[in-house]
């Protein structure tokens, strides 16, 4: 099997993505493969801010997972940096293989060498295989998140 390779993405890469989103039991509900429109537009701003990036692994050509990766400045711990995780993605056919270990590890290191003193993520409630996947990582479930609609 071949190495995973690691890079931004290209509006090339939006279908894959969209069917990652889309292949998902709470993307089912709120993505929509019909229109790329808007996940391209996405796509454009993101990779113009300098503080975020979403990121593709592949492997042999071929798109096999996501995640943006944010780097958030803050006055807190001394006015240190950290790296936010959101939108972790591996193609369904290949969950269990490692990758998602993989990828949170280069995005771990990423945020090292970023200068970033605290990486962390949020996940969704009902996901309990991804909390103690993310616990065999390092995380430590530290915090109560919540979000508002608008």
């Amino acid at each position: 099997m071949s190495a995973l390779h690691v890079r931004d993405v290209t509006a090339d890469d939006v279908p894959a993505i969209v069917a990652m989103l889309v292949d998902d039991p709470l993307g089912v509900t709120r993505e929509s493969p019909d229109d790329l429109t808007p996940y391209l537009d996405a796509v454009a701003a993101i990779s113009a801010d300098p503080h975020n990036r979403v990121l593709v692994a592949e492997r042999d050509g071929e798109v096999i997972a996501t995640m943006q990766l944010t780097y958030i400045r803050g006055l807190g711990r001394r006015g240190a940096s950290r790296a936010q995780i959101e939108a972790v993605r591996v193609r369904s056919d290949l969950r269990g293989d490692g990758l998602g270990s993989q990828l949170i590890v280069w995005a771990v290191d990423e945020a090292r060498r970023q200068g970033c003193s605290l990486v962390q993520l949020t996940s969704d409630a009902s996901r309990e295989g991804a909390h103690r996947f993310y616990e065999r990582l390092g995380f430590t479930a530290s915090h109560i998140g919540f979000k508002r609609t608008l």
